[in-house]
């Protein structure tokens, strides 16, 4: 085995998670503000952090979507 190998993290989930379902797992949410580029007004999607899995892509436990 290759020592990259041995020194390789995992993360230890041990329990259960479900994918966010606001963010689909991205972790970002959208964030369309205006922009002007090149003279031209255009849509920019700005991105930020999901604020229900804060960015971890998942849910602690079983959670069904309501």
């Amino acid at each position: 085995m290759d020592s990259e190998e041995d020194d390789e993290v995992l993360p230890d989930y041990r329990e259960p998670r479900t994918v966010c379902h606001l963010c689909g797992g991205v972790g970002e949410i959208a964030h369309p503000v205006l922009g002007v580029l090149g003279g031209v007004p255009r849509t920019v999607n700005a991105g930020r952090v999901c604020y229900l899995c804060d960015g971890d892509s998942a849910l602690p436990g079983l959670c069904p979507p309501l």
